[in-house]
């Protein structure tokens, strides 16, 4: 009989942490996604138009560095506040994980940016004035010798990247965003579930878990070193 009420517990456990996971995941893939796609090229421009670099721009690259500076300062519960009406008019709406990707997304392009700048910063300039030796363009430079030369350390980088934007996810959910942290904050603090609250935090683990330890092996096969 016991074991019985232990797995229909378990069972009902189930049924609330699966779909909030479920949301999570949708959150940080789109997120991630669209974060990329932002801060990618961002970070490109931080680091080509740097002083010495092959596309030197030094009052570009300090009004580039400001923004994403002062993006990067703004907590993230106070942006996800104030881009509200940019949600609601993408989306429709201000509630629910489809309408959370919006201010994780431009939360987290800022630090993608920095995390591609340092990644890129990596590459030896010999390789760099080699290609430029040999007449290759900018966008060769950029795409057939920085990106390929860096890419372990850009791994590595998405892959902090997606585990940041899981926290931010967390935090989301504080309003209304769903996932893990809105499960957590509902049933755990709310109702007093510490069980489902411990269920939420223990899941949340395993994921940071299993994306960091598939980055760095991707990371590790990427390496030719």
């Amino acid at each position: 009989m016991e074991l019985t009420n232990f797995i229909a517990y378990l069972s009902k456990l189930a049924e609330l942490v699966l779909p909030s996971l479920w949301e999570t995941l949708y959150m940080v893939f789109f997120s991630t996604l669209f974060a990329t796609i932002l801060g990618f090229p961002l970070g490109v421009i931080l680091v080509i138009t740097d002083k010495g670099h092959i596309w030197e721009k030094p009052a570009l690259n300090r009004i580039l560095g400001l923004i994403v500076n002062m993006a990067r300062s703004l907590p993230f519960i106070i942006l996800i506040i104030a881009i509200f009406p940019l949600s609601r008019f993408i989306v429709g709406t201000t509630i629910g994980p489809t309408a959370a990707i919006v201010p994780l997304s431009i939360a987290a392009a800022p630090f993608v940016a920095r995390v591609i700048e340092s990644s890129l910063k990596e590459v030896s300039w010999g390789v760099i004035e080699a290609s430029i030796s040999v007449g290759a363009t900018i966008p060769q430079i950029i795409f057939r010798v920085m990106i390929p030369e860096a890419l372990p350390s850009l791994v590595l980088g998405i892959t902090l990247t997606i585990i940041n934007i899981l926290g931010y996810s967390a935090m989301a959910g504080a309003i209304g965003g769903g996932g893990l942290g809105d499960l957590a904050i509902r049933y755990g603090y709310q109702r007093f579930e510490t069980d489902v609250l411990i269920a939420a935090i223990i899941v949340l683990i395993i994921l940071v878990q299993l994306i960091q330890t598939t980055g760095n092996i991707i990371s590790k096969k990427l390496d030719k070193r």
